[in-house]
């Protein structure tokens, strides 16, 4: 194979990949191809199916002509028997077998047209059936892939929602907010087992004997006041 046939087979097959690629994202293009291409197809063959139908009616026109002639050739050859002019009836009747031969050739020939025709007619309709079956498979099949495609995208959409940056953000400020409990929680701690702490409770606890004691001397004076008082009654 020489360098120019690879490089353009080369082409043919990046071609290839790249109208593959375009049919694929717009599967509208494949369906109007194929359209295109059959419809193109169905033009060729009615041309030529108005061919054969042509030459069928040659046929019948030829076919009518010779029966014509043979039934007036059989008049002349009885009437050139009938005066006796042997040569005549003798060109009469070759000229009769060549026509005959002629009718039963158009007639061969007329049957295959006609089977021809039929079968080009029949491939005429089968064609354009196709072609209208195409035609709806399209509008239906590009419904369908860009409902999915639309499908595709919503769903998508809803499994990226997770990892959206609004939600990475909501998640920082409960990391931040739980970080800041914890810290104070810890101060907290921290206070409540200070020196400062324990001395302050310690303190606390002293100021309530003080007064404790403060309370139990004043009860003891007044109950001796009262004894004081009843002796000297």
């Amino acid at each position: 194979m020489g360098f120019m046939s690879r490089i353009y087979n080369m082409w043919k097959g990046f071609l290839s990949i790249f109208v593959g690629r375009m049919e694929e994202k717009h599967p509208e293009i494949a369906y109007e191809n194929a359209i295109n291409g059959m419809t193109e197809k169905y033009a060729k063959l009615k041309s030529a199916a108005a061919g054969l139908i042509k030459h069928r009616a040659k046929l019948e026109a030829s076919i009518d002509k010779n029966r014509a002639e043979l039934a007036q050739l059989a008049i002349d050859v009885e009437t050139a028997v009938a005066e006796g002019d042997d040569e005549v009836a003798m060109v009469l009747l070759e000229k009769q077998e060549q026509v005959e031969t002629a009718l039963h050739q158009d007639e061969a020939e007329l049957e295959r047209a006609a089977k021809d025709a039929e079968t080009a007619k029949d491939s005429l309709r089968d064609i354009k059936v196709e072609i209208d079956k195409l035609k709806r498979e399209k509008d239906r099949v590009v419904a369908q892939i860009k409902d999915a495609e639309a499908r595709k995208q919503i769903q998508e959409q809803l499994d990226g929602l997770s990892v959206d940056d609004e939600v990475k953000a909501l998640d920082n400020v409960r990391e931040y907010a739980d970080k800041v409990r914890a810290e104070v929680q810890i101060g907290d701690e921290l206070k409540e087992n200070s020196i400062d702490a324990k001395l302050n409770a310690i303190r606390a606890k002293s100021g309530s004997a003080k007064a404790r004691a403060r309370l139990e001397a004043m009860k003891a004076k007044r109950s001796a006041a009262a004894e004081d008082s009843e002796k000297s009654l």
